[in-house]
């Protein structure tokens, strides 16, 4: 139990590392037709302890879809870092106004120009349940001449570390 529980938490600092720089990620939702919707969404700047965190307005589409569907996946792209990552979860609506305080940053306003006074203002907590990264900590020319290697050698080119994470909780009953 106390590998698992270590482990898991490695897996939620390894993703926290990883995004923890992205300013934006791509929240998909699944549509009343079963297609798949994406939209951009500002990364609430927070350590990341397994959950993520997205204000939205409670009358938006996405907000109606999770009624429907509470499966998400965000995607995190940091080309500038070499890292991508892609996280599944579960999505539910929080209307704490403590949370929203705490999270709460004033260039928000763009989106949201009645701020917290906002009524139609709320969070969309996302529990990751799992995610698959990338992670290429080379330069881009470091990455370049291993690709032109692979190529030349035949040898299958390594582009850094690609791992999927687990981070359902322990079901004991199992």
């Amino acid at each position: 139990m106390q590998n698992d529980t270590q482990s898991r938490n490695d897996d939620v600092k390894k993703l926290g590392e990883l995004i923890k720089d992205s300013k934006f990620a791509m929240l998909t939702t699944i549509h009343e037709d079963g297609s798949l919707r994406s939209r951009p969404m500002a990364t609430q700047q927070v350590e990341f302890n397994g959950d993520l965190w997205f204000f939205t307005g409670v009358s938006t589409s996405k907000v109606h879809e999770l009624q429907e569907h509470q499966q998400v996946n965000v995607s995190y792209s940091n080309p500038d870092d070499n890292n991508y990552v892609s996280v599944s979860g579960t999505a539910s609506i929080v209307r704490d106004r403590d949370k929203m305080r705490e999270l709460w940053n004033p260039a928000y306003k763009a989106w949201f120009p009645q701020a917290l006074e906002d009524p139609d203002l709320c969070l969309l907590k996302v529990e990751v349940q799992g995610a698959e990264y990338w992670d290429a900590a080379n330069s881009k020319l470091v990455q370049l001449i291993g690709f032109v290697k692979a190529v030349v050698t035949g040898k299958k080119y390594d582009a850094g570390e690609n791992r999927e994470v687990d981070l359902k909780p322990n079901n004991p009953a199992a």
